[in-house]
């Protein structure tokens, strides 16, 4: 081991460019890994670690006005049932405070020695009448802080209240203002209730912790029967909310982490590719040593070691690098969603993910060193997978295709360049097609949650013109009413229904069961069922406007964001025959290679008026997109941060094909500076070859982005949005662009690197 280390030292201090070009290629793949885990951790337990903190119940409870004593003697009584916390809300506050004021903010009344769910992260807690806790949000929006002074004026009763800030609450039940457009304030229960006129005592909201959280469910149908004559009764639990506020920014989650997961394969191939590259460099000397008597373990273990000492500093540098590229716009993404970033929870991840790529490295330095030792020593002092100069291939002439000619010699090796080209080049244009879907949330709101793109006012006549009109991928007619549980007549909800498949406009992701198939079945909304205590094979009993009463059996149940998921999807036969008088519009979906506007303007000609559909989520999500810019904003940014990264990936691949190219061609090289090339000629010939590795690794990125990875992660999006995640023309122009640029920047310090050495030391050099 000791002579090991000693010719890993050996080679480090001769090889000193070589292993910055090494040193340089494990801290991008570092920094790939360390953003992947970043952001991939940090996203995906945020809302779990905030709930956690905030001591967030594990029910929530909404009904009319009612005296505290009649409501905790009930919610008492239930079994499982550990602490139960009262509150009174009232949304539509005027408040004004640091010369900024709005009409729509949310008073919450919370009283002296109540569990409150939510966690203080600056300043404290309300103690006395006079104080407010305001959220995180509305504090970094207007710039607040405790010890500032807010006023707060309900607009029905105009009774004014002067509150002095102590303390700023995180609390992970909704978005963060101005994400959310009703910020919120937290005041002692004696100020909101002359505050709003409410009846001294009455309270609006239970929040309820349970001993068990696993039997939730059987809680809830506790609650519902004991609850037989509360006014307006409604429940929430934690993993409804946790639903709902993922789908709040669910897509941006989605995208991000799945990003972030592929990132970490692209860095396992980068890492492969380069440390067997590193090997073939030095496989005439591997034969040398085991000429001289060295085993094949001495060999292997000298690989490892060596491996192992350029991977530890740098992986450490690169890592390091990872997180500090995306940790300032994930916090930033985490704080608009009311979420706490992770501390120092994501440090164990980053160490064993720093040892985790040391081992990478040492191994993949190992193994093919190990396998080239196994080999006859006369086999291995020849060389490696030189076949030649191609020149069997019809290859242009001059320098560039010189350049072509010494790259296509080694195929294996350029084959490895050309796979970690094109995978960094499939997460570039990844990139840039996840940018265009947030640009188009930010600019055209109606595409978020919709596979419909315009609306036509009802009738046979407008369906029979969208079915023949060019661009139109698919037409239906749209039914909508509003309906009530008839067990429950405070609960309403909607019914949808599309004469034909409602999958091919509006198709939420499944929770469970399956979608519907006969007129007497309906798929249920997460919010709904959780509101009715639904379950699959259950009765959903709907009373509608008309007096009729229709009944279905639960089949299905989704993830919806419409309504807080308040929604049914039922066949529209028996709900016709219930209601002839449903609401009801043509929805059309553009087929692809059409713009909405094309559509239109066809329509347009044919007298026919049709409007941008809000889609799914209608306008829920158009005041999300009006609010969201700075959210969008801080995405982007984390976005441009990892495609940063990925672009270093991208000059390393072929950096490392050329500099071992130049290496192995030196003489070469030289030969061609002996009969008068220049450097620009030389660097040309580097061109080419660069050339020839992004030529090959476009299409396939393209091929890998539009096939695997764009679908993959579209998939995981598909109940937030229609769009195809597959890269257009403008993505592959910007991406091919790119890659020439960097090509062309490592041609030129490979030219400027070989001739600035004497052409006599090349000519002789072994």
């Amino acid at each position: 081991m000791i002579a090991a280390l000693g010719y890993a030292l050996a080679r480090l201090r001769v090889r000193r460019t070589r292993t910055v070009l090494t040193v340089l290629g494990i801290t991008a793949a570092g920094a790939m890994l360390g953003a992947a885990v970043t952001v991939s951790y940090a996203l995906g337990t945020g809302f779990e670690r905030t709930a956690d903190r905030a001591d967030l119940p594990d029910i929530a409870a909404t009904f009319a006005p009612t005296q505290r004593a009649d409501v905790e003697r009930v919610a008492r009584s239930l079994p499982n049932v550990v602490d139960v916390s009262f509150r009174l809300d009232r949304a539509v506050i005027f408040i004004a405070a640091g010369g900024r004021t709005t009409e729509r903010a949310t008073a919450i009344g919370v009283q002296k020695g109540d569990r409150r769910g939510y966690a203080i992260v600056e300043g404290r807690d309300i103690e006395r009448e006079g104080e407010a806790v305001i959220e995180a949000g509305l504090a970094r929006a207007w710039n607040l802080s405790p010890g500032d002074e807010m006023f707060a004026e309900a607009l029905n009763v105009r009774l004014g209240l002067r509150l002095q800030i102590v303390g700023v609450a995180v609390s992970p039940d909704g978005v963060a203002y101005p994400l959310a457009s009703s910020p919120l304030f937290y005041v002692d229960y004696r100020d909101v209730a002359p505050l709003i006129a409410a009846v001294p005592g009455t309270v609006d909201t239970a929040l309820i912790w349970l001993a068990n959280p696993d039997r939730v469910d059987v809680t809830l149908s506790q609650a519902r029967a004991a609850g037989v004559g509360v006014d307006r009764l409604r429940f929430g639990t934690r993993e409804s909310l946790r639903l709902l506020i993922g789908q709040a920014a669910g897509l941006v989650i989605a995208l991000l982490v799945a990003f972030s997961l592929i990132s970490l394969v692209v860095a396992g191939t980068m890492l492969a590719a380069s440390s067997a590259a590193e090997v073939q460099r030095r496989v005439q000397s591997i034969g040398l040593m085991r000429a001289l008597g060295m085993s094949t373990g001495q060999v292997t273990a000298a690989a490892a070691v060596e491996g192992t000492l350029i991977a530890a500093p740098a992986g450490a540098v690169g890592i390091a690098l990872g997180w500090f590229l995306v940790a300032g716009p994930t916090s930033h993404l985490l704080a608009s969603l009311n979420q706490f970033g992770p501390g120092l929870a994501l440090a164990p991840l980053l160490i064993g993910s720093f040892f985790a790529l040391v081992l990478i490295v040492a191994g993949f330095s190992a193994c093919p060193a190990w396998r080239a030792a196994r080999r006859p020593a006369v086999e291995t002092l020849r060389g490696g997978d030189m076949l030649g100069s191609a020149r069997a291939l019809p290859l242009p002439a001059g320098a560039a295709g010189l350049g072509v000619r010494l790259v296509a010699a080694r195929p294996v090796r350029m084959l490895g360049g050309v796979i970690v080209l094109g995978l960094a080049a499939a997460l570039i244009l990844l990139v840039l097609s996840i940018a265009s879907v947030l640009r188009s949330l930010d600019q055209r709101p109606q595409a978020f949650g919709t596979r419909y793109q315009l609306t036509l006012p009802a009738g046979e006549p407008a369906l029979e013109a969208a079915n023949a009109t060019p661009g139109v991928a698919g037409a239906a007619t749209r039914f909508e009413v509003l309906a009530a549980d008839s067990f429950r007549l405070g609960e309403p909800f909607k019914i949808i229904s599309f004469a034909g498949d409602h999958t091919q406009f509006e198709d939420p992701v499944l929770d469970r069961g399956r979608h519907l198939r006969n007129d007497d079945e309906a798929e249920v909304g997460l919010g709904l069922a959780t509101a009715l205590g639904l379950q699959l094979g259950g009765t959903l009993a709907a009373q509608l406007p008309s007096g009729a009463e229709i009944r279905f059996k639960v089949v299905g149940i989704v993830r919806a964001f419409q309504d807080q998921g308040r929604i049914a999807y039922v066949n529209p036969k028996r709900l016709l025959a219930a209601d002839p008088s449903a609401q009801s519009t043509i929805v059309v979906r553009v087929a692809p290679g059409f713009t909405v506007g094309d559509v239109s303007d066809s329509f347009e000609k044919q007298g026919i008026l049709a409007v941008d559909s809000g889609g799914i989520a209608g306008q829920s999500v158009q005041g999300f997109a009006a609010r969201s810019s700075g959210f969008l904003d801080v995405v982007i940014a984390l976005l441009r941060s990892i495609a940063i990264v990925s672009g270093v990936v991208c000059l390393y691949a072929v950096a490392q094909v050329l500099a071992l190219t130049a290496h192995e061609r030196r003489r070469s090289l030289a030969v061609v500076r002996s009969f008068g090339a220049s450097r620009a000629q030389i660097a040309l010939i580097f061109a080419g070859a660069a050339g020839t590795i992004g030529a090959l690794a476009l299409p396939m990125g393209v091929v890998v982005e539009r096939f695997a990875l764009g679908s993959m992660v579209a998939s995981l999006a598909a109940s937030y949005i229609s769009l195809p995640l597959t890269a257009g023309l403008l993505e592959i122009t910007i991406t091919a662009a790119s890659l020439a640029l960097g090509a062309a920047v490592v041609a030129l310090l490979l030219g400027r690197a070989a001739t600035s050495r004497s052409v006599v030391v090349d000519l002789t050099e072994e």
